[in-house]
């Protein structure tokens, strides 16, 4: 029996019939024809009917059962029990590992029970589960696999706009290139409460749109709402890095380790926009001996490289600098 057989209306008694009566082997088919046609609403009413007439020996199967099939089939389940938060929350860790597959086009997933239930907390964390492995959501065909996942933000954002939770909730449309969108989230928790996360969203889409002057802006809004952030000084600094000017970077970098004197990114941020400004040989040895304990390579190689244009630096020590980027 094919996915696209059972996505068609193959009833339940004829899908256990091929999986040898066996309540898991239906789900894992089940799930396989809910891969191929996500929107297809046949699968899902089979799995409703299992979930009612075996329960316990899916309950029993399922348990630790970590596969792709399984947590979706799970996710589901959770939503047949009215535990939508879970249910949002499993179907965001499935979308992470698979965005290829148009998981949100799930008939339950746009059912009002779910929306008008759901917790914004639980959504936000969702999205930020789509995100997890990093695959490239910028295209159309991304934009359209989540569509549901737009449609279902804008319900439960305006009818409970927390605005942390809206905050992290634009990360998933700035990813996918719905900047309107991530804009739109921001000035609706605004109008709720004005919180640092949303300035932070807000500078964040900025930067990824190119604008850095708003960029700017929205960072320092967010260090106004919380002054004492290390981490803020931090993003702001590499902004202005970003626009050349290493002067006022290394100001902020300066103002962020007087909160936070032993954290390295700081350390390692103010050697390198210094030797960028500089060409100081004693600041580039410095860089050298922090660079290795930035866990983030990317960050790692871009400050490298801002230090090695610094000018009039000896040869072997940017040659020494740049090594850094391959450990």
């Amino acid at each position: 029996m094919s996915n696209r057989s059972v996505a068609a209306g193959v009833g339940l008694a004829r899908v256990m019939a091929h999986c040898g009566g066996s309540p898991i082997r239906a789900v894992e088919l089940l799930v396989g024809a809910i891969a191929s046609a996500p929107a297809a609403p046949e699968p899902y009413s089979n799995l409703a009917e299992l979930w009612r007439d075996r329960r316990a020996e899916l309950e029993e199967g399922l348990e630790g059962n970590g596969s792709l099939r399984a947590v979706l089939a799970q996710a589901y389940f959770l939503f047949l029990d009215g535990n939508m938060d879970d249910a949002v929350m499993t179907l965001g860790s499935v979308t992470g590992v698979r965005p290829d597959v148009a998981w949100g086009a799930a008939p339950w997933f746009g059912d009002a029970r779910f929306l008008d239930a759901v917790s914004p907390e639980a959504l936000a964390e969702a999205c930020l589960r789509t995100l997890d492995h990093g695959h490239d959501l910028d295209t159309d065909d991304m934009r359209e696999r989540f569509a549901p996942w737009f449609h279902a933000i804008d319900v439960v954002s305006e009818r409970s706009p927390a605005p942390e939770s809206l905050a992290a909730m634009a990360r998933l449309p700035r990813a996918c290139g719905r900047y309107e969108l991530s804009f739109a989230l921001c000035d609706r928790a605004d109008a709720t409460d004005r919180v640092m996360w949303t300035a932070v969203a807000r500078a964040a889409t900025w930067r990824v749109v190119g604008d850095l002057d708003q960029a700017v802006a929205a960072f320092e809004d967010a260090l106004l709402l919380d002054p004492d952030n290390w981490s803020l000084h931090l993003d702001l600094a590499d902004v202005r890095a970003e626009q050349g000017d290493f002067a006022t970077a290394v100001s902020l970098v300066e103002r962020g380790l007087a909160y936070a004197p032993h954290e390295v990114s700081l350390r390692a941020a103010g050697v390198a926009y210094r030797t960028r400004l500089s060409g100081s040989s004693d600041d580039l040895r410095a860089l050298v001996v922090l660079a290795p304990e930035l866990a983030n390579v990317s960050y790692r190689k871009l400050l490298v490289g801002y230090a090695c244009a610094g000018p009039g630096l000896p040869r072997e020590l940017v040659a020494e600098a740049r090594r850094t980027c391959e450990i």
